[in-house]
């Protein structure tokens, strides 16, 4: 079995008696002692922090256009403003999903991509096939920690330790400044619908700005397990659940990061897709109790199964259980009656529109 990774957090974690799990090949933390529903409630009401050193980072340094990055993901690099970042995807020749990320503009000449830990190294592999010669592209992810306080009081927690310039940051803006006594990116971004922050610094500050952050008594730690339900009560894709390789960004109802004014792979396949049709669709759903819906529970209509679950959870902040499907289009319409099973298990459960939960303060 190959030896999990662990962020240079662990040791704090232990302190912190974190229950640590396997998450994408890394030693993760899913919750602490105050357990996974405190966590959630902690960052909706006030401020958590959560170690997103796991993620991948990688460095382009070149021509955006000549060196053959304009290409390669569902959206334009090109036209993204310094200071800017942007959400999509990274195809393969069908048109699956090879993972979901954002690209933040740098510079002229310079941009990182953040993606999924799972992936990381089969999407340096992919990006790097597709970029000409003459263009710079490395993997910074081993020098790069990530840490990302997340809720209502971030903004004042955060710009009281680091400055007030921190608070003028827009949604899906970042800046570039200084974090004891280095280079850092500070980013108005987030997986979980509250008002945050991503912080990228080098690896080897990360353990100093965990300490400071957390000094803070409006700001305790949260785990993998918090990070999870939160993003699924306001609706965020999970990749490896609600995206994969054999999923498509028109099925799992993402059209709307895909720009096909732009060439990239797996164009074709999209367009085709949407001139025969979708034979599967999104769907999001209520359950009509506290019941929580698992991945891979089979979804009907009537006496028909029409799908599976990709993601379900017990929603705290609504009272019941929610949960993120792949149907066929006409079991994915609004208000559509549907059961959730599972061996014994039948949960009645309901269509609805995504967000789940609308009270985030995420564009605060």
């Amino acid at each position: 079995m190959d030896l999990l990774r662990e962020t240079p957090l662990v040791g704090r974690h232990q302190e912190q008696k974190a229950l640590l799990a396997p998450f994408g090949g890394w030693n993760m933390p899913i919750q602490y002692e105050g357990g996974i529903l405190a966590e959630h409630r902690w960052c909706r009401e006030k401020t958590a922090l959560f170690d997103i050193c796991h993620m991948g980072e990688f460095l382009y340094r070149g021509d955006i256009v000549d060196g053959g990055l304009e290409d390669v993901f569902t959206f334009s690099v090109a036209s993204i403003p310094e200071g800017r970042s942007r959400y999509g995807f990274l195809l393969n020749e069908q048109g699956g999903v090879i993972d979901d990320m954002i690209v933040f503009r740098l510079a002229k000449n310079e941009v990182m991509i953040v993606v999924n830990a799972a992936t990381a190294d089969n999407d340096f592999g992919v990006i790097r096939s597709r970029l000409k010669s003459g263009a710079e592209f490395s993997d910074i992810s081993d020098v790069t920690g990530k840490l990302d306080p997340q809720g209502p009081l971030s903004r004042d927690v955060v710009t009281d330790l680091l400055g007030r310039h921190i608070a003028s940051i827009p949604y899906f803006r970042f800046i570039i400044t200084e974090i004891l006594g280095s280079k850092a990116i500070v980013s108005r971004t987030g997986y979980t619908g509250e008002l945050g922050y991503e912080i990228f610094l080098p690896a080897d500050k990360t353990v100093e700005l965990w300490d400071k952050l957390l000094k803070d008594p409006r700001m305790k730690p949260a785990g993998l397990g918090a990070r999870d339900l939160l993003r699924l009560e306001v609706g965020y894709s999970l990749y490896g659940n609600d995206l994969d390789e054999t999923i498509t960004p028109l099925e799992a109802g993402l059209e709307r990061f895909v720009n096909f004014d732009t060439e990239f792979v797996g164009k074709d396949a999209l367009l085709r897709q949407q001139a025969t049709g979708l034979k599967r669709s999104k769907v999001s759903f209520r359950v009509g109790s506290r019941r929580s819906p698992r991945h891979h529970y089979e979804i009907w209509r009537g006496d028909r199964k029409v799908g599976v679950t990709t993601s379900g959870c017990f929603a705290p902040m609504l009272g019941c259980g929610i949960g993120l499907g792949l149907v066929s289009p006409d079991a994915a319409e609004l208000n559509t009656e549907l059961t959730i099973r599972h061996e014994n298990v039948s949960m009645p459960a309901t269509a609805c529109e995504l967000p789940f939960y609308e009270g985030g303060s995420v564009r605060a």
